[in-house]
């Protein structure tokens, strides 16, 4: 199955073609541009480049959420209109396990998931490997920094860190005193490759199911919640 990767949650932007679970191609980008500008050229130009359309590609797959409330609506929305405009199927995956999967070597700890949530909180999930796949830990969550550091001293595991968040988890444990190690900025960076490992062997469903996961509400929808509060309490 050829399966058409987009992975844009946070500052990196990507795109994959991979085969029967192989890597055929991805192209990467880390920059401040907008994913709006970036990812559909770089789906297009990479598609042209193996000399394909969409009409070669069996299904989409994006990463869903957690992570940038614009990044992940841009992902979702783009996925969306690939398939519809091809008629594929599609999938939507943790951006959390995603990224997981740049670690599945690590077989003797703890990998640990982490995105800078602000707000002194942390999007966190965690998983064991056996080489092969992995095993969760823990349901996507954003809970604060403390909390992981609390967990991981009852564990008297090392971790692992990926994700943009990784370093700030890594300070943290180095100042407990807990063993951690921090992989280079390539491997921590979310990627459409890792998109693609987590949603192989999962039955893809009408592009129309997809759906952002952000497991909290945006600041927008924050102001707006608290601004009806406020009035309500004004009127008694």
């Amino acid at each position: 199955m050829k399966l058409l990767a987009i992975e844009s949650s946070a500052r990196a932007a990507s795109v994959a073609l991979t085969e029967d679970g192989k890597l055929v191609s991805q192209f990467f980008q880390a920059s401040p541009l907008t994913h709006s500008r970036t990812l559909l050229k770089m789906t297009e130009d990479m598609l042209a480049d193996l000399a394909m359309t969409m009409a070669d590609v069996d299904c989409v797959a994006v990463a869903k959420g957690p992570g940038s409330f614009t990044g992940v609506r841009i992902g979702v929305a783009a996925a969306k209109g690939l398939a519809w405009g091809a008629d594929k199927p599609a999938v939507g995956v943790s951006t959390l396990e995603a990224m997981a999967y740049h670690l599945l070597d690590r077989r003797e700890g703890v990998i640990c998931s982490a995105m800078d949530a602000r707000r002194n909180e942390i999007y966190n999930a965690l998983f064991t490997s056996d080489g092969a796949k992995l095993t969760r830990l823990c349901s996507d969550r954003a809970v604060p920094l403390a909390l992981i550091v609390g967990e991981a001293k009852k564990t008297g595991k090392p971790y692992f860190f990926v994700g943009d968040g990784a370093e700030l988890c890594y300070n943290a444990f180095l100042e407990a005193g807990l063993p951690a190690a921090l992989p280079p900025e390539p491997l921590r960076l979310q990627s459409a490759w890792g998109v693609a490992m987590a949603a192989a062997g999962r039955e893809p469903a009408d592009a129309a199911d997809l759906t952002p996961e952000y497991l909290r509400l945006s600041q927008a929808e924050r102001e707006r919640l608290a601004r009806e509060r406020n009035t309500k309490e004004n009127k008694v």
